[in-house]
Formats: C-alpha cells, structure tokens, sequence
C-alpha cells in the first residue's frame, strides 16, 4: 500500500504540474508489455476512479514483432481487469523485420509512431500515456549532451504534428525501481521486447555509469530531474541568452562553434 501511495503521488504530481490530463479526455496508454508502462496503467486507472476530474482510459500493444514470450496471457489479464485493450500487428513493422532485420531504432521508433496514431485515433482517444520513467530522462539527458551537443532530455507533454494527440508521460518523477516493485506486486503478467536485451549500446553504457554513480550518490537521479526543470540559460554557451554588448541580433548560425581538438 505505501508503494502504490508512493506511485500515486508522484504520478498526480506529474499530471498536475504539467496539465497531462483534463476533464472529458480519452486516455490511451500505449503498452510495451513490460514493468513501466503496465505500471502506468494501473496508476491511472486508480487516478481513474479518485481524481476530481473526468476522464477514461483504453490501453494498446502494438506488435512489431519484437515480444519475446506470448501475448495473451497480458490480453487475459487486462480482460479480467476490464480495460479495453487493442492489440494491433503492424504489417509494414513485421515487413521491415523481415526485409532489414539489422535496421536501427530510429526507423522502428517511426514505424511504431505512425502505428500509434492510427490505433489512437480508432480507440477514439485525444491522449496518448507513454511509460518513460525518471531513468529514461536522466538517460535523454546524457545521451544528448555527450553524443548530440544538446541541452534537452524528452518532453513530459507534448503534441502531435497536427495537433491531434497530446503525448504525456506521468512517469517523468518515478524511478524503474517503483515500476519493477510495482509489478512485482500485482503480478502482471510481462512481455519483454528484444530490444530490452541489447548489451553494448550507448543506452546501456550510460545506464551502467548512472547506476555505478548512485552507489555513492543515491540522490543523482533527483536532481538530475530537478536541473532539468531549473534551467539557467545566462549560464550556458548559447549566444542568444548572453548579453554580448553588442546591441546584435544573434542568427542561428551564431549558436554554432568549432569543436576545439588537441594540437
């Protein structure tokens, strides 16, 4: 029970703070079939029933064929919870598995996006709910300043191109520690991707640096999220927020620089 409060909390915190959720929505949660976003649903489906606004919630699996254990016994699990569930096999994903099966994920990533969109707009839903935890930004975070030469992590609300679907993630403030113990507890049944296997990627090193870091500073992840929402610009490279004296308008080009090598 203090886990699940624990879980609420900081889920109610995330949807207050960034106004994921309104009165009259349709929530989709898009479901991987592991712990985090099984964990996401029934987060909501609890917030369903006790939060002082209006809204529903359907679940969805897209299949790329990826899942490493059978389907059905998650399809029989969410039946006896009665959540509205589509499972929905992406032809043009199982193709490109077929046809490029080194492909990278960039090209999945947008496969499974145009998927997401036409399973949504079918359920009927304004909202889609993706599972991405605290870990996942804090890793966003690195991955982008160390390899992109960017300032920026993942967005815990944002729209479609056109304006369609607003993409939320609640569990922007809940570690992968809360999800694994969460699941462990409700016993939902899991269906791992292949994809979560993959060693020697540069997720999986940055994951490997975070977690050796927080042996010795368990409190990293905290205010790694909390520097993410407390930005000084003047602090930074970036001409367009530095006062160069100069009375100039800086043009994009202006961000740019040479990267400094050793002689």
């Amino acid at each position: 029970m203090e886990l699940e409060k624990v879980l609420l909390r900081r889920v109610g915190e995330a949807i207050g703070r960034f106004k994921m959720i309104r009165d009259g929505d349709r929530v989709a949660v898009a479901l991987s079939g592991g712990k985090d976003s099984l964990t996401l649903l029934e987060a909501l489906l609890l917030l369903e029933k006790r939060a002082p606004i209006d809204f529903t919630v359907c679940a969805f699996t897209i299949e790329q064929g990826k899942f490493l254990r059978p389907i059905e016994p998650l399809g029989e699990y969410l039946e006896r919870r009665g959540v509205p569930w589509t499972y929905f096999r992406d032809a043009p994903s199982l193709t490109l598995l077929n046809d490029q099966p080194e492909h990278g994920c960039d090209l999945c990533s947008r496969y499974r996006r145009r998927a997401v969109y036409q399973v949504a707009r079918g359920l009927g839903a304004n909202v889609i709910a993706l599972g991405h935890t605290a870990d996942d930004f804090c890793e966003a975070f690195l991955r982008n300043a160390m390899f992109t030469g960017r300032l920026s992590a993942l967005p815990a609300i944002t729209h479609s191109r056109d304006k369609e679907f607003r993409l939320i993630r609640p569990l922007v403030f809940v570690s992968e520690d809360i999800t694994r113990a969460y699941a462990e507890s409700t016993g939902v049944p899991l269906t791992p991707c292949g994809c979560s296997q993959k060693t020697g990627t540069v997720r999986r090193a940055l994951r490997d640096m975070f977690a050796d870091l927080e042996k010795d500073h368990p409190y990293l992840q905290e205010s790694m999220l909390r520097a993410m929402g407390n930005l000084e610009p003047r602090r930074l490279l970036d001409p367009r927020y530095l006062d160069l004296g100069d009375n100039r308008e800086n043009r994009p080009g202006d961000t740019e620089f040479p990267i400094v090598t050793g002689s």
